[in-house]
């Protein structure tokens, strides 16, 4: 499928410990699709293009950002966290790396000014992210991944409604945008862009267990949600490896789930994809209706490859007022009290556990779709495997922060994957 498959040893790998590949059921999907032949642009702050899971997987890309250094400059982990969740390849450490959820893509690194670089986030936040969704069309980006989100506090009408404009166009162009809800649901909950705008397919993050994180902001903006508890990918720290949570880790598998379904389905419009995802999305409690924390339920591309249904037509959005239920959505508005109930999406249960591989400092308004990154420090003994002891840097990306702080944690470093739930209720593995 364009990416060797490679076995990941169930020892001493961090291919071992990336439980929501697993939930997923990757390897299975991998034998149909890995992605191959979309591009999946992502707006960050910058990005390690040399990191050894990610080689050979960065289109020459763009810096929008207004800082020196080009787009291989970083001033945290996040932006290549994102990459590696969507297209990371295991190569690294003799193939103990980590892998993407769609290994089989291209990724466009797009640099903006997120407040990593610099004192402080740019004025122009949402002008950098329309300029950077202009070139991803341009440069044929089938999937746009903004793991960025600016609350409605700070944002101004004015770029709000050019960013909308710029996003409508996206969509008629034939790119499909995804981007964080944000992690302000003990906050405020307020409405974050470009996440609530109509043509972005909003996405909240769900734990082990298939529950909204108590994080993971609400309301009629969420269209889906995705893992983003606990993830682990490839990143810029000395061991190449962070653990982190929030929608935009969320969001970056989101849309790599798009990304496969696309490879796939070359001929199908960015209505159909989405369609698609929704149709075949794991609803709480296996109902009909979507909620404001869940939205229409956990993506499920390993559905949405093997049992699709019907994608519908390929010019009406199933986000728009004028699409057939039960794919309309409202617009989003700030929601004022939590959801009356938070109903768990169950995870799929593992068929492959560990075993199949496929062939930053903002100012106080700005937040980002993932609230923490932990950067895991593990020493490769012989170069294969991974030495107790781990250094967590916790990046908070909603506060200002000067540096990291750093955190010792004791051995286990890496999660285990227990099932969630019985696989017989479990809604998310039929």
């Amino acid at each position: 499928m364009g990416t060797a498959v490679t076995p990941a040893a169930a020892d001493g790998s961090i291919r071992a410990a990336q439980w929501h590949l697993d939930a997923m059921h990757a390897p299975e999907m991998w034998k149909v699709s890995t992605g191959q032949g979309v591009t999946v642009a992502v707006i960050d702050g910058g990005f390690k293009l040399d990191h050894p899971d990610l080689a050979g997987q960065f289109l020459p890309g763009q810096d929008f950002s207004g800082s020196p250094g080009g787009v291989g400059t970083y001033g945290d982990p996040h932006g290549t966290l994102m990459a590696g969740l969507i297209a990371g390849t295991g190569k690294a450490n003799g193939g103990k790396g980590a892998y993407g959820l769609a290994p089989g893509v291209k990724i466009l690194p797009l640099k903006i000014n997120n407040g990593s670089v610099g004192s402080l986030v740019s004025a122009d936040f949402l002008g950098q992210v329309g300029e950077a969704v202009n070139y991803a069309v341009d440069q044929g980006a089938k999937v746009i991944s903004i793991s960025q989100g600016m609350n409605s506090v700070t944002a101004t009408q004015e770029n709000v409604a050019k960013l909308n404009r710029i996003l409508a166009s996206a969509r008629a162009k034939g790119s499909l945008v995804f981007a964080a809800a944000g992690n302000e649901a003990q906050s405020g909950n307020p409405i974050e862009y470009p996440g609530a705008l109509p043509n972005v397919v909003g996405i909240g993050a769900i734990d082990h267990n298939g529950a909204v994180t108590s994080e993971s902001s609400y309301g009629p903006q969420v269209a889906l949600v995705a893992p983003g508890m606990d993830t682990i990918g490839a990143c810029t720290t000395s061991s190449g490896y962070c653990k982190g949570h929030g929608t935009s880790d969320a969001t970056a598998l989101a849309s790599a789930s798009a990304a496969l379904i696309w490879s796939a389905h070359p001929e199908w419009s960015p209505n159909q994809i989405l369609r698609v995802l929704i149709n075949t999305a794991s609803r709480p409690n296996g109902g009909t209706v979507r909620t404001d924390d869940a939205g229409w339920g956990a993506v499920r591309p390993r559905i949405a490859l093997t049992d699709p249904g019907d994608p519908g037509p390929a010019n009406v959005s199933p986000l728009s007022a004028d699409a057939a239920a039960p794919s309309a959505v409202p617009q989003p508005t700030a929601s004022a009290s939590a959801p009356a109930s938070a109903v768990p999406v169950p995870l799929e249960t593992p068929t492959d556990v560990a075993a199949g591989a496929p062939s930053a400092q903002p100012e106080a308004g700005k937040s980002s779709g993932s609230s923490s990154t932990l950067p895991i420090v593990a020493g490769v003994a012989a170069g294969l495997v991974l030495v107790a002891g781990v250094v967590f840097v916790v990046m908070r990306r909603r506060k200002p922060v000067a540096q990291p702080e750093l955190v010792q944690v004791p051995p286990p470093s890496l999660p285990s994957y227990q099932s969630p739930v019985p696989p017989e209720d479990n809604p998310y593995a039929r």
